[in-house]
Formats: C-alpha cells, sequence, structure tokens
C-alpha cells in the first residue's frame, strides 16, 4: 500500500499537477516506508529528501500547474541596500 501511494504521487509529480501537496505526501510516505519497512532505508531517506525539495522548489515552467495557475517567479534585488554610485 505505501508503494502505491508513493507510485500515484510520483505520477502527479511528474506531470506537474499540484506539485506542493503531492511532493509533502511523497516526502511522508517515503519516510514512512524507511522508518517502519527496514529495506533500503537510504534509499528512502533520499526519495523523501527529493520530494521535500521539489515540493518547496515547486512546479517547473512546462507543468500543468504553471498552466492552471501561471508561472511564479521571485526576482531577488542584488542592488537593494547598496550606496548609490556617485
Amino acid at each position: 500500500m505505501p508503494d502505491l501511494i508513493a507510485a500515484g504521487a510520483g505520477v502527479f509529480l511528474i506531470a506537474g499537477l499540484w506539485t506542493p501537496l503531492m511532493g509533502a505526501l511523497a516526502a511522508l510516505d517515503e519516510g514512512w516506508i524507511a522508518l517502519w519497512l527496514q529495506e533500503h532505508t537510504w534509499l528512502h531517506v533520499f526519495l523523501a529528501v527529493l520530494s521535500v525539495s521539489v515540493a518547496m522548489l515547486g512546479p517547473g515552467a512546462w507543468s500543468i500547474d504553471s498552466c492552471l495557475f501561471g508561472r511564479k517567479r521571485f526576482d531577488i534585488d542584488r542592488t537593494r541596500g547598496t550606496k548609490p554610485s556617485p
């Protein structure tokens, strides 16, 4: 059953649909597998960390989420807080 949840969340992540939610679900599921099944523990820990990072980064430019909700970008102003040149 936990493998089925991870596979379903993986399909949603590949398609880019509900990326933050499915990334968190996949991370929780992989963490559960790593703690309770005790088989290939480091592989499941790695997949949990990878799922959390995908959930935090968000969907890509070609994902279904970006088509539905628009692409969101963060522009960092690197000149803020510096003195203007004379």
